[in-house]
């Protein structure tokens, strides 16, 4: 595992506090868990990850990982991702009993935020494995609301939809963010998304 030179920014007492009420403010929405009595098909599948801020924060925090990692991995991890997502969506619909999946899912923000902010560089296979990890316990979460669908199929590849629109927002914010003061901007939003995972940790745990 290789560590690229940096120095922590300086932030404000200010800045402190805005992300701090962040966190107040989406707390609301802290897990993407769909109401099981108005799940339907395509739509609802869409907004899944969209409305839930775990799921949200941790698939934004692998586009701009990758803008960390540059290419190849810039655009391979938002293709890994949706594709073991899809396996460990088929596991939550059989039924198969995986231990840890909210902490799994809480961990994936908290992780990849830290290697934001330190820029960590790890090799490709080992940056894909990571992420195939994390992309277990999310399309665990989803498929688990996906036999209650009144139309699965939709539903899945609404959520496979939307999945690969945050990754490329996260590709997208992340290139704009890395040329800002020298990429200092790209490690703010990697703070955040790393004290957003420490407070789905401390949901899961509760």
């Amino acid at each position: 595992m290789t560590f690229t030179r940096f120095s922590v920014p300086r932030l404000s007492r200010a800045a402190i506090s805005r992300l701090g009420l962040l966190l107040v403010m989406f707390s609301g929405a802290a897990h993407a868990h769909v109401d099981t009595d108005s799940v339907g098909g395509f739509a609802a599948g869409f907004l899944h990850p969209l409305t839930g801020l775990d799921h949200f924060t941790a698939m934004v925090a692998v586009g701009l990982w990758g803008v960390i990692l540059g290419r190849p991995a810039t655009w391979l991890l938002p293709v890994v991702f949706p594709m073991i997502m899809a396996l460990g969506s088929v596991v939550g619909i059989v039924g198969l009993a995986l231990p840890g999946i909210e902490i799994g899912i809480a961990l994936s923000a908290l992780v990849l935020g830290a290697f934001i902010v330190w820029r960590v560089a790890l090799p490709l296979w080992l940056a894909c494995l990571v992420v195939s990890v994390f992309a277990i316990c999310h399309g665990y979460a989803h498929g688990a609301e996906l036999p209650l669908a009144s139309d699965p199929f939709a539903f899945a590849m609404g959520f496979m939809l939307a999945t690969g629109s945050l990754h490329a927002a996260g590709i997208g914010v992340g290139v704009v963010a890395e040329r800002f003061r020298q990429g200092v901007l790209l490690r703010v939003l990697g703070a955040v998304t790393a004290l957003l995972g420490v407070y789905f940790l401390m949901e899961a745990l509760a």
